[in-house]
Order: structure tokens, then C-alpha cells, then sequence
């Protein structure tokens, strides 16, 4: 399957996926003249990628997970639980500091506005 079959199927921009594979996600064969030709299984792969960079997983994290699925779905193998738990942790605590953040400065914004009503 060439690139631009592959972005068709998937949806995914040719430009997109020429990043995956330079960020060692998606692998392409060369043909002789040079055009990149995909395996049969790439629009799993990419819809893989795409399910893990929607969770919120660097492309760092996914190169080290792609090859650690079961089955043709996004299960993958009790092995990488632990770092999946860990990336879990990571985010709970950027929404708490997120809410947190958006707490305080909606407290400016009621502030602000009550000094404006009241002056």
C-alpha cells in the first residue's frame, strides 16, 4: 500500500504519517524509485498510534509500546501495566494542577469583575 492509500484509509495526512515513521512508529519499505510502500496491517498501526497519542501518550512512550499489542484491537501485554499505570498517574496530576490553575484564575476573573461593579 502506497502513502497516499494509507492517508486515504486512515484519514491520517501523508505528512502526519511520514512522522510516525520518522519517529520509529510506522515502518515503510522503499520501492526502487524511492516511494514508500506499506504492509497490509499499517492502518492498524496507525489507528494504534492514533488511539495512543488520544490518550495523551508521548510518541516517545508509543515506539516503546507498538510492539507490545495482543490481538487486533489496543490490548496490550500485562508487561507494560506498570507503565501505563504510571502514565495514568502522570495525568491525574496535570489535571489537578490544571483545575487548580483554572480555579485561581477564575477567582481573579470574579474578582476583577465585582471590583469593576463596584467602583
Amino acid at each position: 500500500m502506497k502513502i497516499g492509500e494509507l492517508s486515504r484509509e486512515t484519514g491520517v495526512a501523508v505528512r502526519l504519517l511520514r512522522y510516525y515513521e520518522d519517529q520509529g512508529l510506522l515502518v515503510s519499505h522503499r520501492s526502487e524509485g524511492g516511494h514508500r510502500h506499506y504492509d497490509a496491517d499499517a492502518p492498524l498501526v496507525v489507528a494504534r498510534i492514533r488511539t495512543l497519542l488520544a490518550a495523551g501518550l508521548p510518541t516517545r512512550v508509543i515506539r516503546d509500546l507498538m510492539p507490545c499489542f495482543v490481538g487486533e484491537g489496543v490490548e496490550l501485554q500485562d508487561c507494560v501495566f506498570d507503565h501505563l499505570t504510571a502514565q495514568l498517574a502522570e495525568l491525574d496530576t496535570r489535571i489537578a494542577d490544571l483545575t487548580r490553575a483554572r480555579t485561581t484564575l477564575g477567582g481573579i476573573l470574579d474578582a476583577s469583575r465585582r471590583a469593576r461593579i463596584d467602583a
